[in-house]
């Protein structure tokens, strides 16, 4: 089975290169200021700790794993959403 291929290039009416304006030299606004991304860590690093709380296996039954861990771990989500809902500083 061969393949029949024009002899002539096809011509479109759209360009292949789309045109780009050429942008003024304005600064790059970010979605997330410094101090989200430091909220970020340390929620991060509240639900990590809260984890290493649960983990080991002698006395599965303790309160640190079973009330104090889940309630860190919950409260590391919350940073986590605290952090991503924040309003950057209006500069």
């Amino acid at each position: 089975m061969a393949q029949n291929k024009p002899a002539t290039p096809v011509k479109t009416n759209a360009s292949a290169r789309p045109q780009v304006k050429e942008s003024s030299s304005t600064p790059v606004k970010f979605i997330f200021d410094k101090s989200n991304y430091r909220w970020l860590i340390i929620s991060i690093a509240v639900v990590a700790f809260g984890f290493i709380l649960m983990s080991g296996t002698t006395d599965i039954y303790s309160n640190t794993k079973i009330v104090l861990a889940p309630v860190v771990v919950l409260a590391g989500f919350a940073i986590g959403f605290y952090a991503i809902l924040k309003k950057p500083a209006a500069n």
